[in-house]
């Protein structure tokens, strides 16, 4: 799948998720901007994802239901969207969930199956369940409703910012990047795409640099929500490929130090909100003349990184 076949999905995807999700906000950063997708109704920009995957279903899927697997954030967007859409949703969760997130999910209506140690036990066992029922697997980043979804942040951004010169986004399984990317590409080509990964866990930048999609090591990070390998076949692969024009390492000292001060600023922040911060700080230098724009993509970090915040 390349960006011009995203870019029409992009197009219908603004057209629809407003009845769910918010518009959200542009501010000043000192010389930057930072786009506070915090603010979304779940927390996190993954509700638009979600909401334009299950609005695409026909009568027929959305009268089966959905099944998900996440870490935190996809599967609140995804059992928000069915609840507002009347919809039937399972997420399915490992143990590394934090309880906190688990009840966020059940709040909202969808059941919560707890399944393995990891994330991939997880989607593995709620793969096979979405087969065994004939109900839809709503992938957190390998689907087109889903990338489309995630692209309508940058529908928003040429209106909020249309001498946009460059954009920061932390990138897990590539989802956020090939959306906003896949847009930019079409309505505004100038636009810098800087691709932002902790140095522990830059799994899916290791895999562009090889050229080929494997199990890149990785260590514990800060960014739980990036963290993680990437589906073997993911149209994600191909459109970071062509959307990104760079990316940018950074370590696990500094992204806390960009979610303090984020924190300073009154943010709710998580560690993959730091990464871009992060990214940004480490090479401000090189865009102190141009107009540039951190995504702040999640507000959700679980207890354990939220008290670092206050140290």
């Amino acid at each position: 799948m390349l960006a011009r076949d995203v870019a029409p999905l992009i197009d219908a995807a603004a057209a629809r998720i407003y009845a769910v999700i918010n518009e959200t906000p542009l501010v000043p950063m000192g010389s930057a901007f930072a786009k506070l997708e915090q603010l979304q109704i779940t927390g996190s920009f993954k509700l638009r994802g979600a909401t334009n995957k299950l609005m695409s279903l026909s009568k027929a899927e959305a009268a089966a239901g959905v099944i998900t697997s996440s870490t935190g954030n996809h599967g609140l967007g995804v059992a928000t969207a069915a609840q507002f859409l009347g919809i039937d949703a399972e997420v399915f969760l490992c143990t590394q969930v934090t309880p906190a997130k688990r009840d966020k999910i059940t709040a909202c209506g969808a059941r919560v199956r707890i399944v393995g140690a990891d994330p991939l036990a997880a989607e593995t066992a709620a793969r096979s369940a979405a087969a065994e029922s004939g109900r839809t697997y709503v992938s957190p980043y390998n689907d087109p409703y889903v990338v489309a979804g995630q692209g309508t942040i940058a529908v928003e951004l040429i209106r909020q910012a249309p001498d946009l010169d460059a954009i920061f986004i932390a990138v897990g399984g590539g989802g956020l990047i090939s959306g906003i990317g896949s847009h930019l590409r079409r309505a505004a080509p100038h636009v810098e795409i800087v691709g932002c990964w902790p140095e522990a866990s830059p799994v899916l930048y290791r895999c562009l640099e090889a050229g080929r999609i494997f199990d890149a090591p990785e260590l514990p990070t800060l960014s739980e929500s990036t963290a993680g390998g990437v589906e073997a076949d993911s149209i994600t692969f191909a459109l970071c490929a062509e959307v990104m024009h760079r990316g940018v390492l950074v370590s696990e000292q500094d992204i806390l130090g960009a979610m303090r001060w984020g924190h300073s600023q009154g943010w709710s922040m998580e560690g993959a909100s730091g990464v871009a911060l992060a990214a940004y700080f480490k090479e401000a230098a090189n865009y102190a003349h141009k107009k540039v724009v951190v995504l702040i993509c999640g507000g959700n970090p679980s207890p354990a990184i939220a008290a670092l915040l206050d140290g």
